[in-house]
């Protein structure tokens, strides 16, 4: 199950990017992220949370723990024009 808290992009270059994210709630300030065509880094600066890159053409990816202050490393979007839409929390049943 993937619980759905989407985080905002960083940058002013994805500022559509949560609306195209569909029906998701707004994600908690503590994490960001930042994504360019090589490599998307999220942060989570306050908790640990167990967190995934949504991406526009369905690009599945694994989950991964962030801890605090931890910059955790998702691919970015690519040179075919796919767009990272922002981060997920996930709860894969065990509270994670």
């Amino acid at each position: 199950m993937v619980a759905a808290l989407v985080v905002a992009p960083s940058g002013a270059a994805h500022a559509g990017s949560q609306e195209a994210a569909g029906n998701w709630s707004a994600a908690p300030d503590c994490v960001t992220f930042s994504a360019d065509w090589r490599y998307t880094f999220v942060t989570d600066r306050s908790g640990t949370h167990t967190l995934k890159v949504v991406y526009r053409d369905g690009t599945d990816v694994p989950s991964r723990v962030a801890p605090p202050g931890a910059l955790i490393t998702f691919p970015g979007y690519g040179t075919t024009g796919n767009e990272v839409l922002g981060v997920v929390v996930c709860d894969d049943g065990d509270g994670a």
